[in-house]
């Protein structure tokens, strides 16, 4: 009896944070209030560099996020308060657990269990409502080559790596935008063994003739494609766009049937 009633507990738990999941994922695209984004510092490299970066950060450092994606929800007929709103947290001194290198279903599925305890006992939220967690890891950009950056929907975080340089500044938030729309449901718009996007829901003018050299960046895509076979980064939000696909994604567009 003692058995069975422990695991109709475990399983009542396991519901409860299941559906605390389904309901967090589905509010976080329901618009119709501003979405907290909450940002956590951290070195990620222990450099001096680093630290003096993160000491010397404001909010002002990512206010095109903002307005990035106020202008989206705009574009796509959504209210003003259908956007965000970001706070700077305490930065944090421990660092997310590393994503695993190969693409091992049971390294991965592990891996994000680990991800959102250590997010749950590191990064509590205040206040009511959905709120987004991403924990933007900075690096000396003239000693660490920055990895790859990832995000999970279930939980709503992310680690986002990025240079500890006031020059790279609006860079890094073309690639804090780009993991927090993952947070959301956006799926990755690029080749990931090239990094250049696929076409057509990766570029931000598919129907332009010619098609290249493409002026802007879907956000989704991560990449300006200049020709057939050379993409760059965009220097900054303003030449970014969300895309149709990531649209409905997000919910700023009804999904097509």
């Amino acid at each position: 009896m003692f058995r069975a009633v422990r695991i109709f507990i475990l399983l009542f738990i396991l519901a409860t944070v299941s559906y605390s999941a389904y309901r967090a994922k589905a509010q976080s695209v329901e618009w119709k209030y501003t979405l907290m984004v909450n940002i956590y510092p951290i070195n990620g490299d222990g450099s001096a560099l680093s630290d003096a970066y993160i000491k010397s950060l404001t909010l002002d450092e990512f206010q095109s996020i903002e307005q990035f994606m106020l202008s989206a929800a705009e574009h796509y007929g959504k209210k003003q308060n259908a956007s965000i709103q970001i706070r700077l947290q305490n930065t944090l001194t421990s660092k997310p657990p590393a994503p695993p290198e190969s693409s091992n279903v049971l390294e991965v599925m592990w891996w994000s269990l680990q991800f959102r305890w250590w997010a749950y006992w590191h990064a509590k939220v205040q206040g009511p409502g959905t709120q987004v967690r991403l924990f933007v890891q900075y690096f000396d950009p003239q000693k660490t080559q920055v990895h790859r950056s990832t995000a999970l929907q279930e939980g709503l975080i992310g680690q986002v790596n990025v240079f500890a340089s006031n020059d790279m500044r609006e860079k890094n938030n073309v690639i804090i935008a780009h993991e927090f729309l993952h947070t959301l449901g956006a799926t990755d718009k690029y080749d990931l063994r090239t990094d250049f996007p696929n076409f057509p829901d990766g570029y931000a003018e598919p129907e332009k003739q010619p098609l290249h050299p493409q002026n802007l960046a879907e956000i989704m895509g991560g990449r300006v494609p200049v020709s057939e076979y050379d993409a760059v980064i965009p220097r900054h939000l303003n030449r970014v766009v969300i895309g149709a696909k990531t649209a409905q994604e997000i919910n700023f567009l009804p999904k097509s049937n």
